[in-house]
């Protein structure tokens, strides 16, 4: 398949924006002179240009004739109006009286409006023998009463009423859209199909040239998608055999085709946010009581955030830390003059970016941690950017002022540079000296991070059931797997069937932040839950649903796709822009890993940071990733995949470590992460193909020209600069330019063979296969040297 850049499309894609059929489209360019191979040919610029032409002219002979059916509309009911504004009964005149001599001829009354509306009066008794017009109704019979007459002129006024109702539409850019779209289907010689939609009375409500829109699932299989668009799976398998794809009723599509199926159909598609979503619980406003904020500590590395948290929580949480550096994500409740504020404390190393934004996503308030002796570095720029992403005001803490270096005002005018302006200067963000150590300044923030909120004015339903997000999840041995979740709306207590991620289960235990069981939780708060029968991963939905069924089906379907998800997509999404590469992907080297962590946090943040080590010819390939101990399947799986295993603070089990022993698998084991990136970048450096690059050996110059018999042209040179070796290649030049490359396939010194001649001696050179030498030409010697590229190079 050709590659293409993103601002050019393919004719299916073309066909989608104007809302036709991809056969429509093809007979559209074959009109225009154009002669495509079939849908997924490139459209060029040429093809979209003279599209655009033609869909601009339908679109103003559409609109002409809108506006021409309007104005005739506009005429006719002007002339019903008129003829129902009601035609009177003229009384008979003298020379239109019946006579009563004449019995058998009788003659009829003429009835001729007048020019103005006449209220004509009803006689009680109608004229004797003579046919009559009220309203427009011809009598025949003079005997029919004048009320049942005046009913009819009445029904007839009601039913010419609601055909003007229904008749009466604005020329608009509906109307218009909806003329064009039939117009363009007749273009493709297919008959516009009604969609029949059960509804209470099974009639038909939409035409089918009118988009509907439904809601699909990446992956849904073909018997799924039929039933969303009421077609039959045959209707769908034989849409998708058009389209050059061989499907079976249970196979699974991506959005990709599914939206060009459905665009087929007439039907445009919506990608629902997550499965499970209609089983959340809807807010009531009305219900909705004071919830405490949830705060983020964001920063760079080393300035001072858990430092500060450590105050605020009177604990000691560095110590725990291998290097003294945050690994892990947390959150912690603390209490401040009555007032409940929930920390998030995000690692601040630069490979935890991931782990950072999703802290920025789940908080109301970021505090920005910067230290005053080294002012605005480059995460506390990503920080910013994360915070505004999220749209989450920030309150900065200005850490770190008790050392003799500090310099407050440096650190206001470098934010000021990244649209933080002080309040103090005029502008809205709050910023706070503190110091973490001392404790200076930290009532203050905590004073600005509860006005901020109540400003805030954040609220939440607690009647409902709950939905949060999980923050980190871990296994831990005797019992199971434990997510530390927070909860966002609604309550949650023992016993509740829950859904997080693809696991489910129920709660049988609830944590606080220190570890002490609780019963329930609302809104705002951490805990940490165990029941669940895996570990999910952080950043995962959390949501107790009604019962255990509804649990495990929004599980079981988030597992299917996350498997389909998975066996399609090992390495990535797939985009135009990388079909080439995977074309390519048989020359490619990789090295393959195995990532096993303590907790899911940090397996999937090593997992961003290795993967992302790679260049066009050397790439990592992560097969397996998992929380827990590094076990005998996990060994296995690398010695036939011939893989290494990476481990971020476990170790393997006895019976994983003699496998690995026999088998020779690569079993590495780390505290910190930066250093297993190191590590591993180091490995791939070695295995990038090293940069070959040419050095200048020598030159020698061409004096004469000596032919023997049996071994061609020699050339008697004298060696003008460094040297010149038997082994070296050689470039022959003639008036600057490069008449041929090649080696040396003789070289003597005199009678005798040499290896090599210096500079300033006589040689006799001859070229292997080359006697085209001439007096004066320049023989160069250059010798292929290769150097170990590393990946910034």
């Amino acid at each position: 398949m050709a590659d293409i850049t993103t601002d050019q499309k393919r004719i299916y894609e073309l066909a989608k924006d104007y809302k036709i059929s991809s056969p429509a489209m093809m007979k559209i360019l074959q009109e225009l002179g154009f002669a495509p191979k079939s849908h997924m040919s490139v459209a060029s610029p040429e093809m979209i240009t003279a599209v655009e032409g033609k869909f601009n002219q339908e679109r103003q002979t559409a609109k002409k004739e809108m506006e021409q059916k309007t104005q005739a509309k506009e005429a006719r009911e002007k002339a019903a109006a008129a003829a129902a504004a009601g035609p009177v009964v003229t009384p008979p005149s003298a020379h239109t009286h019946t006579h009563t001599h004449a019995p058998s001829a009788p003659r009829t009354p003429s009835v001729t409006p007048p020019a103005t509306p006449v209220v004509a009066e009803a006689s009680p008794t109608p004229v004797p023998g003579a046919a009559v017009a009220i309203g427009g109704i011809k009598v025949s019979d003079g005997n029919t009463p004048v009320a049942g007459l005046m009913r009819k002129i009445e029904k007839k006024k009601k039913k010419k009423e609601r055909r003007r109702k229904k008749d009466r539409r604005d020329v608009d850019q509906a109307e218009v859209q909806k003329a064009f779209r039939s117009t363009m289907a007749n273009l493709s010689g297919t008959k516009t199909k009604k969609r029949y939609h059960r509804g209470p009375d099974d009639r038909p409500d939409a035409e089918g040239t009118e988009a509907d829109v439904v809601e699909v699932n990446e992956y849904m299989s073909v018997a799924e998608l039929a039933n969303l668009l009421d077609h039959k799976p045959a209707e769908v398998i034989a849409k998708l055999f058009e389209m050059g794809m061989m499907a079976t009723i249970n196979q699974r599509l991506d959005m990709d085709t599914i939206e060009m199926v459905a665009s087929e159909f007439g039907v445009e598609v919506k990608q629902r946010a997550e499965i499970g979503e209609e089983f959340r619980e809807e807010e009531h406003s009305e219900m909705a009581t004071h919830r405490a904020p949830v705060v983020t500590v964001m920063g760079h590395v080393d300035h001072g955030k858990t430092s500060l948290l450590d105050y605020i929580r009177k604990t000691n949480v560095v110590a725990g830390e291998a290097g003294a550096i945050t690994q892990h994500i947390g959150a912690y409740e603390v209490m401040h003059k009555k007032d409940r504020i929930v920390f998030l404390d995000t690692p601040g190393h630069e490979a935890f970016t991931a782990m950072r934004a999703r802290g920025a996503h789940l908080t109301d308030i970021v505090v920005l941690v910067v230290a005053a002796d080294e002012a605005v570095m480059p995460q506390t720029v990503e920080a910013i950017d994360h915070a505004r992403a999220a749209g989450s005001p920030i309150i900065v803490a200005i850490n770190k002022i008790d050392k003799p270096g500090a310099n407050p005002e440096n650190v206001r005018t470098q934010l000021s540079h990244h649209n933080l302006l002080p309040e103090d200067w005029g502008g809205k963000t709050i910023m706070v000296e503190v110091s973490a150590k001392q404790g200076i300044g930290i009532e203050k923030l905590l004073d600005m991070i509860l006005l901020q909120a109540e400003m805030m004015d954040l609220k939440a339903d607690a009647t409902i059931r709950a939905q949060g997000v999980v923050v980190d999840s871990r296994l831990e041995k005797g019992r199971g797997p434990i997510a530390t979740v927070l909860i966002q709306k609604g309550t949650c207590k023992v016993g509740d069937p829950i859904v997080a991620g693809t696991f489910y289960g129920r709660i049988r235990t609830l944590l606080n932040d220190h570890d002490k069981k609780i019963s329930i939780v609302y809104p705002s708060t951490p805990s940490q839950i165990t029941g669940l029968n895996g570990v999910p991963q952080a950043g995962d939905t959390f949501m107790a649903v009604a019962d255990d069924a509804e649990a495990k089906e929004i599980a079981t379907k988030r597992s299917q796709v996350k498997r389909e998800y998975e066996s399609r997509r090992p390495m990535g999404h797939v985009t135009l822009e990388r079909v080439f590469d995977q074309i390519k992907e048989g020359q490619i080297k990789e090295v393959r890993m195995i990532i096993k962590g303590d907790v899911d946090g940090s397996v999937e943040v090593l997992s961003d940071t290795l993967g992302k080590i790679s260049t066009s010819e050397v790439k990592t390939n992560i097969i397996r990733r998992g929380v827990g101990a590094i076990t005998e399947s996990d060994v296995l799986l690398a010695a036939a995949s011939n893989a290494i295993i990476i481990g971020f603070q476990v170790q393997p089990d006895s019976r994983a470590r003699e496998i690995a022993r026999r088998e020779k698998v690569d079993v590495r084991t780390y505290d910190i992460i930066y250093e297993a990136e190191d590590d591993v970048r180091k490995a791939l450096e070695g295995l990038l193909a090293p940069t070959v690059s040419e050095q200048f050996v020598g030159a020698a110059e061409v004096r004469d020209l000596f032919r023997v018999p049996k071994v061609g042209v020699i050339a008697g040179c004298y060696v003008r600069e460094g040297r010149i070796n038997r082994k070296d290649k050689i470039r022959l030049t003639r008036d600057g330019k490069v008449i041929y490359t090649g080696v040396i396939g003789s070289l003597r010194r005199f009678k005798d063979d040499a290896r090599e001649v210096k500079e300033g001696f006589e040689c006799g050179i001859g070229i292997e296969n080359f006697n085209d030498l001439k007096v004066g030409d320049r023989i160069e010697a250059f010798e292929l040297v290769e150097t170990a590229r590393t990946l910034q190079a």
